[in-house]
């Protein structure tokens, strides 16, 4: 395996850090700003985003993560792995650079599963920037760690298919620019465990579709993106929307999920370098008993252990990565796994130390740790809690040391 990077990633490296420090950091608190000038921070987006976004357009910092070339930049994960960190610095970045979940999860799945009419209709919106989706799997009833446990009811019905269930955790549902859902119901409840599942494309727009609520997370709205539960009553979409076919939702779940855990580990990984860098900035600069923090022998440990972590969470996700693209998302099941449970805990003790150096101003909105860390703890669940991942490591691991014996005999 070798994680050196090449000419042409250097060079988006460059252009993605020029950018972040010119355009991204400064305009961070305008988007704020921006997003409570009107009476609802839900009915608009800040203008400064579609500058934002026309820019890094203009710039060839778009659609960076599509390793189709017809489609993205032709990048492998390998290559998309160190740019997604710089991303991951800002959570107003990814969006800018139409990297965002769950954007970037819907188009991979319109990419690999989508018919042709299916990809003009809502793929191109989507590449272009000119629309955004959400991502309907997660029901408030049953425990959606388990996909096979989902209830929403889709029925054949004529010539479409007719919808009933609730839906939450929603994500981006609240935006006013999304348009379009993909929505994880059972289409056969009679059928193998994980045949009974399907995916199937529900405009936002559709009689029956409504928003209940936005969630918040740890007290932020997340806005004009958002978390939305939702329900659908009677919801008709013709025949067509359905994805790759009946029975085919948890096997593309499974495809979805990979790359969407890994871009998760990649940006939490940037996130946590930011919050070492500004926690290595503050201690040197505050004073505490006479002496700099930095002069504590706990705050340069805190330093040491997290350089430490960053970087063994940096090269588990290479490897993933570099599996990934050389043997395929299911033989690098393993690897995805184990990154996904290292990465989130991992930025959020990062996160934390940065947190308590910073005392009261590391806990409010001044600065990004708090924002982050609350990010990173959601990620402990999203795309699967921990708990699942190990399970399935443990699993995977005893049957490599089952497979062992039986080779020595």
């Amino acid at each position: 395996m070798n994680f050196s990077y090449s000419p042409k990633v250097k060079e988006l490296q460059q252009k993605l850090n020029r950018f972040m420090e010119e355009q991204i950091y400064p305009n961070e608190k305008l988007y704020e700003q921006q997003l409570n000038e009107q009476q609802s921070r839900w009915s608009h987006v800040p203008p400064v985003m579609e500058e934002l976004k026309q820019k890094a357009k203009a710039e060839g910092l778009w659609n960076l993560f599509l390793p189709e070339s017809e489609y993205g930049a032709g990048l492998t994960n390998t290559e998309y792995a160190p740019l997604c960190e710089i991303m991951g610095r800002s959570l107003l970045a990814p969006e800018v650079f139409n990297c965002s979940a769950p954007d970037t999860g819907n188009m991979e799945v319109l990419v690999r599963y989508g018919t042709d009419k299916q990809k003009q209709q809502w793929l191109v919106p989507l590449l272009n920037g000119e629309i955004r989706s959400c991502f309907s799997m997660t029901e408030p009833h049953v425990a959606s760690s388990d996909a096979t446990n989902i209830e929403t009811d889709i029925r054949k019905e004529g010539d479409g298919y007719v919808i009933n269930g609730r839906k939450w955790w929603t994500s981006g549902a609240g935006d006013p620019r999304c348009k379009i859902s993909i929505l994880m119901g059972k289409t056969n409840k009679d059928a193998d465990r994980h045949e009974q599942q399907s995916m199937i494309l529900v405009p936002l727009d559709t009689p029956g579709v409504k928003i209940e609520r936005m969630l918040s997370v740890f007290g932020y709205d997340h806005a004009p993106h958002g978390h939305a539960e939702m329900t659908f009553e009677n919801v008709r979409v013709p025949a067509d929307n359905i994805i790759w076919g009946d029975g085919k939702g948890f096997a593309i779940a499974q495809g979805r999920l990979g790359p969407g855990r890994i871009h998760h580990c990649m940006r939490l990984i940037g996130a946590a370098e930011r919050a070492l860098e500004e926690l290595c900035k503050r201690v040197q600069s505050r004073k505490a008993f006479g002496k700099p923090l930095a002069s504590q022998g706990v705050i340069k440990e805190w330093i040491a252990d997290s350089r430490i972590e960053i970087e063994q969470a940096r090269l588990l996700t290479l490897k993933a990565a570099y599996m990934m693209d050389t043997v395929g998302n299911k033989e690098a099941k393993a690897e995805i796994a184990m990154i996904k449970v290292v990465a989130p805990s991992m930025a959020l003790r990062v996160l934390d130390r940065a947190i308590q150096a910073f005392g009261g101003a590391g806990v409010s909105d001044d600065f990004p740790l708090a924002a982050q860390w609350a990010n990173a703890r959601t990620l402990r669940m999203a795309d699967g809690p921990d708990e699942v991942h190990r399970a399935q490591l443990a699993k995977l691991e005893l049957q490599k040391q089952k497979d062992n014996v039986y080779s020595l005999h």
